[in-house]
């Protein structure tokens, strides 16, 4: 079995979300509201965590978004929590825990541009460098350089979040 090496603990990925939440305040400063879109399961989790930062220093009316992406087959059917005129010409932050190859954000992406956006930006906790499509973190944890055989596994748990190199 592989050795896993913690990159992010429980901490610094409080600190991460914390001045990710600052990034998109300071990027949305003259918006009333935003849509905080979060990829299902830990995307949509650290989401939430974002959400709860912005509300703490901002006055922006967060909108929370669940996006439902088949991660192994994102050709098919991309659904989300609210209906798409909750979203449109809004800004919007697609979040999602890691960013391995692209694949999940950019058909992400490609759902919400059947609306008029005001503003369409990106979250990742880690952005791992190894992308096949052109899509990029506007707003990021860290960044990890790895190989290929490698893997970023994120875990929420309460009081024991982490990020670890497997």
């Amino acid at each position: 079995m592989k050795e896993k090496v913690q990159i992010l603990n429980h901490a610094e990925i409080a600190q991460k979300t914390k001045r990710i939440a600052f990034q998109i305040y300071e990027n949305n400063i003259n918006e009333e509201e935003i849509v905080l879109a979060g990829i299902a399961r830990k995307g949509f989790k650290l989401a939430k965590r974002i959400q709860t930062e912005l509300e703490r220093i901002s006055p922006l009316k967060i909108i929370l978004c669940e996006v439902k992406i088949d991660k192994k087959s994102p050709l098919s059917e991309i659904t989300t929590s609210i209906p798409s005129q909750d979203y449109s010409e809004k800004s919007i932050v697609l979040v999602d825990d890691v960013l391995n190859s692209g694949t999940t954000l950019i058909y992400g992406v490609r759902h919400f541009l059947d609306v008029p956006l005001k503003q369409f930006k990106t979250a990742v906790l880690v952005d791992r460098n190894h992308k096949k499509y052109p899509v990029k973190a506007d707003f990021k944890g860290i960044s990890l350089s790895t190989s290929l055989n490698e893997m970023v596994k994120i875990t929420f748990e309460e009081g024991n979040d982490r990020a670890e190199l497997i």
